[in-house]
């Protein structure tokens, strides 16, 4: 949360607009013999995404001599140290930066074209879709047509789902036909329910 605050504070101080949520689990470590965790949420417009990060970006400034030589990242080969600039989305600023010095060093140093031609086919393998859906469409169709509120949960979900990219970029989640099966199921929920309603206070 101290790391969140922070962040949020250098962003409004660039007139950035920050939200602030928590996302912890409300599940007792009674019942899930697992430690508490905090989960923060950051939240800015999309159009600031890219200022966001030029903005933390600068902040970590890194000179790799200060830098302890027993940091994990020095033991990344050049591959997975390529692959942390790839996946911008996965890494801190620090872990970004730090990786790009160290790939310099050893004589890999690499521009900032060559940066955006990785986060751009990093983007689109974010931005395809799921795979078939086979067994939700089959359940929700089931209880679709039983009058279950669950089968029209399916179909709204598979039908309007998004995912945000990298960039605050928004997709849709799941595959065009899948996303027209969820439509067909949600309408056919929409139908069945108030006539199995009807039905069942005709007979009491």
């Amino acid at each position: 949360i101290e790391l969140a605050q922070e962040t949020a504070l250098l962003l409004k101080e660039h007139g950035i607009e920050v939200l602030l949520e928590d996302i912890s689990p409300a599940v007792d470590i009674t019942f899930t013999g697992n430690p508490h965790e905090k989960e923060i949420e950051l939240k800015i417009p999309q159009a600031d995404f890219e200022r966001a990060h030029t903005l933390l970006e600068k902040e970590v400034e890194i000179g790799i001599d200060n830098v302890d030589q027993d940091h994990y990242l020095f033991e990344f080969t050049d591959e997975e140290l390529l692959d942390i600039q790839a996946k911008p989305d996965e890494w801190g600023e620090f872990d970004l930066i730090l990786s790009r010095k160290i790939l310099a060093s050893r004589g890999k140093d690499i521009s900032d074209e060559e940066i955006d031609t990785l986060r751009e086919k990093r983007l689109e393998e974010l931005s395809k879709p799921e795979d078939k859906q086979t067994g939700w469409i089959l359940l929700g169709y089931i209880t679709s047509l039983l009058g279950g509120v669950l089968g029209m949960t399916i179909g709204y979900i598979l039908w309007k789902q998004k995912k945000t990219l990298p960039n605050g970029q928004k997709v849709y989640t799941y595959r065009e036909e899948d996303r027209n099966h969820g439509k067909i199921m949600l309408i056919i929920g929409v139908v069945v329910f108030p006539a199995l309603f009807l039905v069942w206070n005709f007979y009491q």
